[in-house]
C-alpha cells in the first residue's frame, strides 16, 4: 500500500483523456459516501495521497478510448498509482496507470441495482479488479445482501465470508485494505481490526472536537471558579489575622 507510483512508458503532455460523461440521476452515492465523507476519512487512514486514488464516480475503463464496456463505481481504491495523472485524464485507465483498481464498490439503487450483482461485477472481473463490494442501505431488498464482496481467484469473482457481529450490523473482511467495510443500521461503515475501531466519519470527527472543546471549556471555568474560590478564603484568613 505504501508503493511509489509506478513508472510509465506514455508521454504525460500526450495523455489521453476521459470524455465527459452527463452526471446520473442516482443520489445513493452522495447520501452514503460523500455526505459522512468517507472518501475523506480513507484518504486520511491510508495517507500517501500522490500514490493512492480514492475517488468516486470516475469512469473505468481499459483505456480512455475504449468505444464501450466503461464503468463509473460509486468508489474506487487504487495504491501506487499516480493520483494526479488520474485527474488529468478524468478517468482511472487501467493501460496508462499500469494496473487495474485494487477495490471498487457500489451503492444500490432501484435503478442500478440489478446491474450492481450482474453486469458490473463480471465487467469488475474482466477489468482484474482483485475486490468488487456493494451495499445496500434497505438491508437486502436491491441487491442479493445488505452488503457483499468478491474475490478475484483465478479471473472468477468469489464471495467473501460476511459475518453478523450484532443486531443490524454485518461485516466482512477486505484483504486489500485491511479494512472490514460494514452494514452498520442501514449506513456504511469501516472498522480497523488494528486498531479495534470504527473509521470516523465527518460528523463524528466534528462531534468529538466540539464535545474536546466543550470539556476543555468546563474544565477552565472549573478551574477559574477553584482560583477564585481560594483568593477569597486567602482574604478571609489575611482579614481574620489582622483582625
Amino acid at each position: 500500500m505504501t508503493s511509489k507510483p509506478k513508472q510509465l512508458s506514455v508521454d504525460a503532455g500526450t495523455l489521453e483523456v476521459f470524455p465527459d460523461f452527463p452526471p446520473r440521476d442516482d443520489l445513493q452515492n452522495s447520501i452514503y459516501l460523500d455526505g459522512p465523507a468517507h472518501q475523506a476519512a480513507l484518504e486520511e487512514h491510508f495517507g500517501n495521497r500522490d500514490s493512492t486514488v480514492i475517488l468516486s464516480e470516475i469512469p473505468v475503463r481499459l483505456t480512455p478510448s475504449q468505444s464501450e464496456g466503461h464503468r463509473i463505481p460509486d468508489l474506487l481504491v487504487a495504491f501506487g498509482v499516480d493520483r494526479a495523472q488520474a485527474i488529468q485524464q478524468n478517468g482511472y485507465s487501467i493501460r496508462d496507470l499500469g494496473k487495474p483498481p485494487d477495490f471498487v464498490l457500489e451503492v444500490a439503487s432501484e435503478r442500478t441495482a440489478d446491474n450492481d450483482v450482474r453486469g458490473k461485477r463480471v465487467d469488475y472481473a474482466a477489468f482484474g479488479i482483485p475486490e468488487y463490494w456493494r451495499f445496500d442501505p434497505t438491508g437486502g431488498q436491491r441487491h442479493d445482501a445488505p452488503i457483499a464482496g468478491d474475490r478475484l481467484v483465478d479471473e472468477t469473482y468469489q464471495p467473501i465470508e460476511i459475518i453478523e457481529v450484532g443486531p443490524d450490523h454485518l461485516h466482512g473482511h477486505s484483504d486489500v485494505l485491511d479494512l472490514d467495510p460494514c452494514w452498520d443500521h442501514g449506513q456504511l461503515r469501516w472498522f480497523d481490526p488494528a486498531a479495534g475501531e470504527h473509521l470516523r466519519t465527518f460528523l463524528e470527527e466534528r462531534e468529538g472536537r466540539i464535545s474536546a472543546e466543550a470539556r476543555e471549556y468546563e474544565e477552565r471555568v472549573a478551574r477559574i471558579a477553584a482560583e477564585g474560590r481560594v483568593r477569597e478564603l486567602e482574604a478571609e484568613l489575611r482579614r481574620r489575622q489582622d483582625g
